[in-house]
């Protein structure tokens, strides 16, 4: 299996999020795909195959937790992680988001380091993939990772 840069689905609906998240991820090397709601979501993972998810759960047409639970019921795609992010930050957010298939969960706003963290600890057990590189970026952006 050839080795690659992290492929990250970033599934966001607020441009200022996906402004700071995409010039956040693509300077630390990550690839990024986009989704702006849920249903994006769920086909762009299907598409990609992302080596993770980045969900926010407050989303148009198919909220985050929803789709969260359709990426688990797709046996191509079960097996990526998922971060959920929420700016709602309520009692049992949390244990929502965990039940409906997340493998973290991070309440808005989110600290990039904390981000970071968050990512490596759940790229850290994938096979076939590279630590992200830090490179000089000089404007953000989404670049769906070339299929192989």
């Amino acid at each position: 299996m050839p080795c690659h840069a992290p492929l990250i689905l970033l599934a966001e609906d607020n441009e200022a999020n996906i402004k700071t998240f995409s010039y956040y991820l693509t300077s630390k090397g990550y690839e990024l795909v986009l989704a702006r709601n849920g249903e994006s979501a769920i086909a762009q993972a299907r598409r990609h195959r992302p080596d993770l998810v980045l969900m926010d759960i407050q989303m148009p047409k198919v909220d985050g937790l929803e789709a969260i639970r359709r990426l688990r019921c797709d046996p191509v795609i079960a097996h990526s992680p998922v971060i959920a992010l929420t700016a709602l930050a309520m009692p049992g957010d949390a244990e929502q988001c965990l039940q409906a298939g997340a493998n973290e969960y991070l309440s808005k706003p989110v600290r990039l380091k904390q981000l970071q963290q968050a990512i490596q600890r759940q790229l850290g057990a994938g096979a076939g993939v590279l630590a992200p590189q830090t490179s000089a970026t000089s404007s953000p952006g989404v670049f769906p990772r070339e299929k192989l």
